[in-house]
């Protein structure tokens, strides 16, 4: 009987460990998507307002600083709507990051639940017999 429960938890642990490794591979592989939509957005929402900077750092006369207000203001509209669409698509990435974490966990407790199944299953049987 030890042996069978040592065989069963050395089962148990190999399987909680490769679980926890699907996991951790889940986590890093979204996290890593997020940091890539971020910093895509950063780089972008930087070139454009540095642009713009240089723009403003030419200009010397008052008219040319009137024509300026205009492309400030789409500037930070465009960067603030990179940053709405980004954080959308952040959003949608860590949903189906939870789906995968979601699914990973139903497949380990339907294995649980046929382990123990089987273990009850086969405890029956040699009670029987005895």
């Amino acid at each position: 009987m030890s042996a069978q429960f040592n065989d069963s938890f050395s089962i148990f642990t190999h399987q909680f460990a490769a679980a926890a490794s699907r996991a951790n591979r889940l986590a890093l592989e979204n996290a890593e998507s997020v940091f890539g939509v971020q910093l895509r957005v950063f780089e972008k929402n930087i070139d454009a307002t540095t642009a713009f900077l240089d723009e403003v750092a030419g200009t010397r006369d008052l008219d040319g600083y009137k024509t300026l207000w205009p492309k400030g203001l789409q500037v930070a509209k465009d960067n603030t709507e990179r940053l709405v669409a980004a954080s959308q698509e952040v959003f949608g990435l860590t949903l189906k990051a939870g789906e995968a974490f979601g699914q990973l966990a139903k497949s380990q407790i339907e294995s649980a639940s046929e382990t123990v199944q089987a273990n009850v299953a086969k405890a029956a049987k040699s009670v029987k017999t005895k």
